[in-house]
């Protein structure tokens, strides 16, 4: 059989291959996903956040299946930099939050003033680029898998775990905004904080005791 035609053959099942391996990596709460669902939470700018991760995680999969990952893996110095930086990021946010949980605001309606689409393109921005958890998992992880297939196939199994990663974010983003209405309440927030706080306190501590 022709390369072609086999790899047309292929094409599914290696689609279906790339598409479990990025749920299964992407389901995992992380810093990421918590700003996905605090802003689908609090009704601010869903869609532009959304927008942002799944087009950063499409490109950064791209990147890792077509080379970038071995890439990284080879460079110590790099992986050095993505572990302190990024778990000095990942802390100074658990205190922002720990700040929100202990002095919490009147509810989902008074949280604060609203951020700005500015404000919150560039947080989304940070916890995508500045975070080495997302290029383990995109460009390391699914890079490294994805750059074992055959060169044809290769596509295939980017585009199905660019397609986890978009129905993943959706559902996080609009399916919290969904819920937002009965999450009114200043204890509701003051525990998803106080979650959130934790979350990536275990994180930057992860990174500080764990070299990649």
């Amino acid at each position: 059989m022709p390369a072609s035609a086999l790899a047309s053959a292929n094409a599914p099942a290696v689609f279906a291959q790339g598409w479990a391996m990025g749920a299964g990596l992407i389901l995992a709460i992380g810093a990421q996903n918590a700003l996905v669902l605090r802003q689908g939470l609090r009704r601010e700018h869903v869609a532009a956040v959304v927008a942002v991760c799944t087009l950063s995680d499409w490109l950064l999969i791209a990147l890792g299946v077509f080379g970038l990952g071995a890439l990284i893996q080879s460079q110590p110095l790099l992986l050095e930099l993505f572990r302190f930086g990024g778990a000095a990021f990942l802390l100074g946010y658990a205190v922002l939050a720990a700040k929100r949980a202990w002095r919490p605001s009147k509810g989902l309606e008074a949280a604060g003033t609203v951020s700005s689409l500015g404000a919150t393109l560039s947080a989304a921005f940070a916890f995508t680029y500045l975070n080495p958890h997302v290029y383990l998992d995109t460009v390391v992880l699914l890079g490294g898998l994805g750059a074992r297939q055959p060169p044809e196939l290769r596509a295939a199994f980017a585009a199905g775990a660019g397609l986890a990663s978009a129905m993943w974010f959706g559902l996080l983003g609009f399916g919290a905004a969904a819920a937002a209405p009965k999450l009114r309440h200043a204890n509701t927030w003051r525990v998803i904080d106080a979650l959130v706080a934790l979350l990536m306190t275990a994180l930057g501590l992860q990174l500080l005791l764990q070299p990649l």
